[in-house]
């Protein structure tokens, strides 16, 4: 397996738990972090593998650093790319649009040709509508800190062993 990239916002500090949280269950050697703040296009260029950081914003946004470089990645050719999605969202105070930010991500990169990798189960939420649903699954890893914190830590770990299978 390539190193894989974990590109999260160092300024946000749920994500950035979150990210730890993956980093460690990865491996340490075996993933290299990225502020997304400072994504450039030779970032992607340099990776195969990738592990994405979007919470969702106001109702159902990407953040600031995604939509900035938005209009880079659909000019890149992502083919031989993969991508896996974990974002934060409230289920219950944001019901018609949780973790729509991840839904979102996946669409543009798809458009870009990249694979989507890292699908988990809806089961186990509680919401309306979510962009990034897909049938019976999400397309990445929804995080709810603010209602279900005590199922992250088993949550990324089980999404991790996944990506591990899915990267190689």
């Amino acid at each position: 397996m390539s190193k894989t990239a974990i590109i999260y916002s160092y300024n946000t500090q749920k994500s950035k738990k979150v990210a730890e949280k993956v980093i460690a269950a990865f491996g340490e050697k075996e993933i290299e972090a990225v502020n997304a703040e400072e994504l450039s296009k030779d970032v992607l260029n340099k990776y195969n593998n990738f592990i994405l950081s979007a919470p969702t914003w106001f109702d159902g946004e990407l953040p600031n650093y995604w939509d900035e470089f938005v209009p880079d990645l659909e000019e890149m050719d992502l083919k031989k790319k993969k991508f896996a999605i974990f974002g934060l969202g409230d289920q219950k105070g944001y019901t018609e649009n949780f973790c729509d930010a991840i839904g979102l991500l996946a669409e543009i990169l798809e458009e870009c040709g990249a694979t989507i990798v890292g699908q988990t189960s809806v089961e186990g939420y509680t919401f309306e509508a979510s962009r990034a649903q897909r049938g019976d699954n999400f397309i990445g890893l929804p995080i709810d800190q603010e209602n279900q914190a005590r199922k992250t830590k088993q949550r990324v770990e089980d999404w991790v062993e996944q990506l591990k299978k899915e990267f190689k």
